[in-house]
């Protein structure tokens, strides 16, 4: 991670943390990085979610990227994967998306994703934040003619629907579905998609108003669309974040369906189609253990990343692999884009649904998940940088780990893209691994509150 840039852009409290200023140099920073050399007059996509502060900080970005001679198109609301997809297909020079995805609506971001439809490496985001520590002083204005203009693409939506309806290649008749679009981008999509394909639908989460993104909806939420679906004979229920980039679902019965189980069907199916590539699913450090034997027992291998969507992203580039993700519901389908697609994704699990003639919850049975906890202590900012100098914790975590006498694991991390870190403990014992976490949260609570 960067000074600005984290595991997924830059990201926020808009107008404190992530301000109209910054947008802006953040504009030109981008512009001159990712057109350096090109001696032509760039072309960037804007998409955002449906976050109130998103017209704001687009108005800021957009005159930072004209500032510097480059055209911006905008797409108005829609799916971060949707930009991965449309810089490719429009042949753009790069897409921005302003979204903080499944974080609260006080929260933005901007993400960006050069024109193959890739984020950024790290290499090129420490360029972009040179030019933000020098308040782009070093990149000339342009004037006159040479400045950038801007137009509206209404077409994006309808680009992308199309898109998705070919990759999915699926026939969802018969299905009844209860689909959670988080008041955020998927709703302007999901609507237009999934009754194309076939399925009956109801919806939820679909009437933005620009304070109620991910607000008691979509899939930082599951027990609302968990309820829903069991009062209402669903089939089973679909719940996107934000930006529809991470997709999660709960069977006929209310139960879960992680990131974890929906890589293992798709992985498992992909396999008996000649379609796994490196016979390998790339997962994160936070996927859990039944998850791994059981892919073990499937003669599948699994490759395991730092947290973050990008670092599962680069393993299956560097090595060749074809599907990897989150347990949070990011999965990457490497023959049909470049970034994790909570709609393509979804679509690709209705497809095996109905084509199974089984229930979701005979394929939500899979494998038994071992128990975890999970907490999330909130933290500023010189919290975070202590942490991670702090001995005393590191023994501490150390010695809990030993106390599970390898029948468990510790994991605690700083987030990338939020105020918080993340203790995850994990095992056989669900009374073992709550007293473990708990022991861990005081520890660090009482470590670092000299500096709140």
């Amino acid at each position: 991670m960067g000074k600005y840039f984290g595991t997924d852009g830059v990201r926020g409290i808009a107008g404190e943390d992530l301000s109209c200023e910054m947008a802006m140099k953040i504009g030109r920073g981008a512009a001159a990085v990712l057109t350096d050399n090109t001696g032509r007059r760039p072309r960037i996509l804007i998409g955002k979610d449906t976050r109130q502060s998103g017209d704001m900080l687009e108005a800021a970005l957009t005159a930072g990227l004209c500032s510097v001679g480059a055209d911006v198109e905008s797409l108005g609301v829609i799916p971060t994967p949707a930009v991965a997809y449309l810089v490719r297909k429009y042949k753009a020079d790069a897409g921005i998306v302003i979204s903080a995805s499944h974080n609260p609506m006080e929260f933005n971001g901007i993400k960006i994703f050069a024109g193959t439809g890739y984020k950024l490496p790290d290499e090129v985001e420490n360029r972009i934040e040179a030019h933000i520590d020098n308040d782009c002083r070093d990149i000339p204005l342009a004037t006159g003619a040479d400045v950038g203009t801007v137009s509206v693409r209404s077409d994006g939506v309808r680009d992308y629907v199309d898109y998705l309806y070919d990759a999915i290649n699926g026939d969802l008749t018969g299905l009844n579905l209860c689909i959670d679009c988080a008041n955020g981008a998927a709703a302007a999509v999901a609507q237009k998609l999934f009754p194309r394909l076939g399925a009956k639908c109801t919806f939820l989460g679909v009437s933005p108003d620009g304070a109620n993104i991910n607000k008691g909806v979509g899939s930082t939420h599951l027990e609302n669309l968990e309820k829903a679906v069991v009062d209402g004979g669903y089939d089973c229920g679909i719940a996107f974040d934000g930006d529809a980039d991470r997709c999660l679902a709960c069977d006929e019965l209310g139960h879960e369906i992680d990131g974890d189980k929906i890589i293992a069907l798709l992985a498992t199916m992909m396999k008996d189609k000649g379609r796994l590539d490196g016979g390998t699913a790339v997962v994160t450090v936070m996927s859990n253990l039944g998850f791994i034997k059981y892919m073990e027992r499937q003669g599948i291998r699994t490759e395991r990343t730092a947290v973050g969507d990008r670092y599962v992203l680069e393993n299956m580039r560097e090595n060749g692999y074809a599907i990897g993700g989150e347990q949070s519901g990011h999965v990457i389908l490497l023959h049909h884009a470049t970034t994790g697609d909570g709609e393509l994704t979804a679509g690709k699990l209705l497809k095996m649904l109905a084509e199974s003639g089984k229930k979701m919850s005979e394929l939500n049975g899979v494998y038994a998940q071992f128990p975890q906890v999970l907490v999330n202590l909130e933290v500023n900012a010189a919290q975070k940088a202590a942490y991670k100098e702090d001995e005393v914790i590191a023994g501490f975590i150390e010695n809990e780990q030993q106390k599970l006498m390898g029948m468990g694991r510790v994991l605690v991390r700083v987030s990338g893209t939020e105020p918080k870190i993340r203790v995850m403990v994990e095992g056989q014992d669900q009374e073992a691994i709550r007293l473990c976490a708990e022991r861990i949260c005081d520890k660090i609570n009482r470590r670092l509150s000299k500096l709140k």
